[in-house]
């Protein structure tokens, strides 16, 4: 829970980089509330079957838009890739292949020109 909590401590920060944990973390916490939200929504009778969202689905979508794609960005940045790679998901089938390829590969190895490796508590600034 902390490592999603984290991404929302760094709402709208771009720069940087982000550890697969902090991703993965935030993108299975998404996918947990965003089922149970559209079971609420389901039992309210809020979900809306054209739109294939509910909602309180809609609500969350549009609070987790700019932190997903912050900690997307910071992600790539940790792989060494700039954030325009999260462009290539435009491509049907083959970017998200391309990307998920990117997202789960390990952290470059110290600094990087993003900055100071996530994993190396040793190099990173004091709080």
């Amino acid at each position: 829970m902390n490592w999603y909590l984290e991404v929302f401590k760094k709402y709208a920060v771009f720069s940087g980089r982000a550890r697969r944990k902090e991703y993965w973390y935030f993108l299975l916490f998404n996918i947990i509330i965003s089922i149970v939200l559209a079971v609420i929504d389901g039992v309210t009778g809020t979900f809306s079957a054209e739109t294939d969202m509910g909602l309180l689905g809609g609500l969350y979508t549009l609070a987790v838009l700019i932190p997903g794609l912050a900690v997307s960005v910071r992600r790539l940045h940790d792989t060494d890739r700039s954030g325009w790679w999260l462009l290539i998901y435009l491509i049907p089938l083959i970017g998200a292949i391309v990307l998920l390829v990117f997202m789960v590969q390990d952290s470059t190895p110290g600094e990087n020109r993003y900055g100071p490796n996530p994993k190396d508590v040793t190099a990173l600034p004091p709080n």
